[in-house]
């Protein structure tokens, strides 16, 4: 019996639970799931399991299969090089990512026209803040991740082969403009979108953007590229909604199209990455700061995770980092943890941890940061100028309530307000 088998079997659990304490039970199972589990996990890929031929000639029938990008060729073996998990696969195998698969010798992406979640959203959900505040933005995501975040939010997309959330079976279905309506899950689980055709229905559905979200855009890197060139070349805008973990070429090669990110800053420190998302720190950094050079406008993300991501030392270093290398008008957006996917014997975060790390941030010299996911502490979506600390943006949730800036200033000090206010 592997070590993971005798976690998963509970002997230690049920040890706790015969003491008569069923909540620490859990607790301590999933913190061991978790600190041997993720270490395994890691580089994991999943060999041998490469669509079969019928399952094959289907997706490539309906153009959601294409050669992937950013890979070597190695005697038969291929090796991904679009994120640090740089999976190397014998014919068969399939990445860790769950989209890409190595057919006789060459990395094709299963992940392409075939998205698996479509909404309109307010930019602010994604949430960017400071970037065209108010407007909307068309959201689309496929299936795969490659992390393996142990408090997953969307992990029933993020966690699944696309397979597992698209069927090519039935008449084909290629969403279009004008789009169709009253599209039930029967229907998205065999649309097609193409990039070509994003850019008219963003703008048919009135939004200033796209936006490549949900699960993570680097799992799905060469839909992500080709629409992005797509709704650029059409003046509309493309948001990346990202883990930041991803290889220096790939990023570059994206980066020529994308106008905005939002970044999820998971942690600050190697362990916590290791242990809670099966990922590594040091990628994410380094992406963090070519957005700083490129000049694209980014916000970060933090959501603080009882027991993995709260400690105040470790806060203070990440806000720190954040005002020397990315500037101290980066907006810094503290998120609130509830319990999801494996995490769910944790209790939310306390208030008080999140007010102390807005605290921290300000004392760090970052002048806009927020709180998400509360609505209990005040002021926790208000944009305040730096100059005056007049309230210059307020919100309701996911929705601006009151904007005061004439020009993306202050009206009341004319203190410029970091950000893209608008587009020419």
């Amino acid at each position: 019996m592997t070590r993971r088998d005798w976690i998963a079997g509970g002997a230690g659990a049920a040890l706790f639970a015969t003491l008569g304490n069923p909540l620490a039970a859990k607790s301590w199972l999933g913190r061991l799931i978790s600190r041997f589990g993720a270490e395994e996990v890691s580089a994991d890929i999943f060999r041998g399991d490469a669509p079969d031929e019928g399952t094959w000639r289907a997706w490539t029938r309906r153009g959601w299969v294409k050669e992937a990008r950013h890979y070597l060729r190695l005697d038969g073996n291929t090796q991904c090089k679009v994120c640090p998990n740089n999976c190397l696969l014998t014919p068969g195998d399939r990445s860790h990512c769950r989209n890409k698969v190595n057919r006789g010798g060459t990395l094709y992406t299963l992940a392409y026209a075939n998205p698996c979640a479509i909404h309109v959203d307010p930019v602010e959900k994604k949430p960017l803040y400071h970037y065209l505040p108010g407007s909307r933005t068309f959201s689309l995501a496929t299936s795969g991740c490659v992390f393996r975040c142990l408090n997953c939010q969307n992990w029933e997309i993020s966690q699944k082969k696309p397979e597992e959330t698209k069927d090519p079976d039935g008449p084909e279905l290629r969403l279009r403009t004008p789009p169709q309506s009253g599209l039930g899950p029967d229907e998205l689980r065999r649309l097609s979108l193409f990039p070509e055709d994003v850019p008219g229905l963003a703008t048919a559905l009135g939004c200033r953007s796209v936006s490549y979200t949900y699960s993570e855009p680097t799992a799905f890197f060469e839909y992500a590229q080709d629409c992005s060139r797509e709704v650029r070349a059409a003046g509309l805008a493309n948001i990346l909604v990202t883990c930041g973990s991803i290889e220096e070429r790939p990023f570059r090669d994206l980066a020529t199209c994308i106008d905005a990110a939002h970044v999820d800053l998971k942690g600050f420190t190697p362990e916590s990455y290791r242990e809670l998302n099966s990922g590594k720190l040091e990628p994410v950094l380094a992406t963090l700061k070519r957005y700083r050079e490129l000049g694209i406008w980014v916000e970060v993300i933090n959501l603080i995770v009882p027991t993995y991501t709260d400690r105040l030392d470790d806060i203070r270093r990440l806000c720190d980092w954040l005002a020397r290398e990315l500037g101290p008008d980066t907006p810094l957006h503290f998120s609130r943890f509830h319990p999801e996917h494996r995490l769910e014997y944790l209790r939310p975060t306390p208030l008080d941890i999140l007010v102390d790390a807005r605290a921290a941030a300000r004392d760090a010299g970052l002048r806009y940061v927020y709180l998400g996911n509360v609505r209990e502490v005040a002021d926790a979506g208000t944009t305040h100028c730096p100059g005056c600390r007049a309230a210059v943006v307020e919100r309701d949730g996911f929705a601006v309530s009151r904007m005061d800036l004439v020009d993306g200033r202050c009206r009341q000090c004319g203190t410029r307000i970091a950000g893209v206010w608008d587009r020419a």
